[in-house]
């Protein structure tokens, strides 16, 4: 299966490296980046030949959040995140831009995730009127509560050090390259078996999650994007103004 564009693909010593590469929207999650990043997971999960997945971009943000103009169905956004934590390979996010909303969701889905010091994040649902509700699937079987009640309920901007410390990210250092240096060593000497079942582990309680809240959260997500809170929330953001409530 050849994905559409939006997600280029490259390998080395069974490391298969999925860039996400949508430079006119920053990488935010629209409907073609997601169908597109899905079909090219479920492609090296079904190669033999690839270990382990990379997960990257091109330019200075690895992905806005979801895309305002060309949203994705959220059921196709959980089927994304879904795909992440059930593919039977190590799932590894290289982060060296910015991360917001919908992207972290992207990231705590990994497996592993290292991330450059020039890196910053931000949960921002709530400045335009909703909630990181999907997102929540993977963030919050993963990540520390406090930071995490923090983050969600300000929307304020922090560094690679405080996502590591929370637990959005394994590691962070000036090169990220050199803190996955050794990760990858690690897996490309693991056996496929060992990695799938442990794996399997490793994820059964973010599962969980899935099969029991992601109706709900889908639903959720659906009612507040379609809130007249949400309009005016998205408009002030496409017209780079205050939304209507900020005093």
């Amino acid at each position: 299966m050849t994905p559409p564009a939006h997600v280029d693909r490259t390998r080395a010593r069974g490391v298969e490296t999925l860039t996400l590469d949508s430079p006119h929207n920053r990488n935010a999650l629209s409907a073609a980046l997601v169908d597109g990043l899905a079909a090219a997971l479920t492609a090296a999960g079904d190669d033999p030949g690839v270990r382990a997945v990379v997960l990257t971009h091109t330019g200075n943000t690895f992905s806005a959040g979801a895309d305002l103009r060309d949203p994705p169905d959220p059921d196709a956004l959980v089927g994304l995140f879904r795909r992440i934590i059930e593919l039977p390979k190590p799932v590894i996010a290289r982060v060296t831009g910015h991360v917001r909303a919908g992207g972290l969701g992207l990231v705590a889905a990994c497996d592993i995730a290292a991330a450059s010091t020039e890196s910053t994040f931000a949960f921002t649902e709530v400045r335009i009127g909703v909630a990181p509700a999907v997102i929540s699937l993977t963030l919050l079987p993963r990540a520390d509560p406090r930071a995490l009640a923090r983050h969600y309920l300000t929307g304020e901007r922090f560094d690679a050090a405080e996502a590591a410390r929370a637990g959005l990210v394994t590691a962070a250092g000036d090169d990220v390259d050199a803190v996955l240096e050794p990760v990858l060593d690690g897996v490309r000497r693991a056996a496929p078996q060992g990695l799938a079942e442990t794996k399997r582990l490793l994820t059964a309680r973010v599962l969980e999650a899935f099969d029991r809240d992601a109706a709900d959260l889908t639903a959720l997500s659906a009612r507040l994007f379609a809130s007249p809170q949400a309009r005016e929330g998205m408009t002030a953001f496409l017209e780079r103004r205050d939304p209507e409530w900020v005093v």
